[in-house]
Parts: C-alpha cells; structure tokens; sequence
C-alpha cells in the first residue's frame, strides 16, 4: 500500500513540533484534574499550534509561510509561560522545566532560521 506524505512533513522543524505536542500531552497528564480546562487545555493548544501552523503555511508563499511561522513563534512563548505556571505551581519539577525550556529553545531556533532562509530565497 503506497504512503500518503505531505512536503510539510519532512520538515525536521514540524517533526520536533509534533515530539513537543508528544511531551506536552504526558507531562500534563499529571497535573491535577482541576486544571482540565484550565492550564492543560491551554498547554495543549498552544504546542498543537506551533504544529498546525507549520503545517498550514508551508507550501505556501515564503512572506506567506513566514507569517505562519511567527504566529507558531508565538505559540512556543505561550508555552514557555505555561512551563513557568506549571512549574510555580508545583505540577512539574525543575528537571521537567529544563527539559521543556530546551526543546522550547530549539523550536523557537529552527524556527526562526527557518525565517530566514525564506527571507534569503524571496530577496
């Protein structure tokens, strides 16, 4: 049976965005229920969206995909602000912290070097 593949998803970029979503969901496993609707559904919907908008804007123009790629930028900032809850809040612990801020980090760098490669190749 022939595989069904999107260009987006060779993306290394989009492929550690999807790793992210993978981690988010299990470490807000274990926040308290209480949070449900609160900081994990937060949580969730902003690593899903550094994905979906990768995903959406590739393909695309490069000023077209850039912006895309902005809007995903801002989703991991998002998601750095909900480490620094979950962390104050005591859900996770320092070593969860780090491990999530790291892979914040590289997202946030492949993504704006992503930026520029597009910038590059549309001037």
């Amino acid at each position: 049976m022939k595989e069904i593949k999107f260009q987006f998803e060779d993306l290394k970029v989009y492929q550690k965005s999807l790793d992210f979503v993978d981690i988010v969901y299990k470490v807000s496993n274990t926040f308290p229920k209480e949070e449900n609707y609160r900081l994990t559904s937060q949580f969730i919907r902003a690593a899903t969206s550094v994905a979906l908008n990768i995903a959406e804007g590739s393909g695309d123009t490069n000023p077209q995909f850039s912006r895309f790629l902005q809007i995903a930028l801002g989703s991991v900032k998002e998601c750095v602000v909900c480490v620094a809850i979950a962390k104050n809040q005591k859900y996770i612990s320092i070593e969860e912290e780090n491990n999530l801020r790291e892979r914040l980090e590289e997202l946030s760098k492949m993504i704006s070097s992503l930026q520029k490669y597009l910038k590059n190749t549309n001037d």
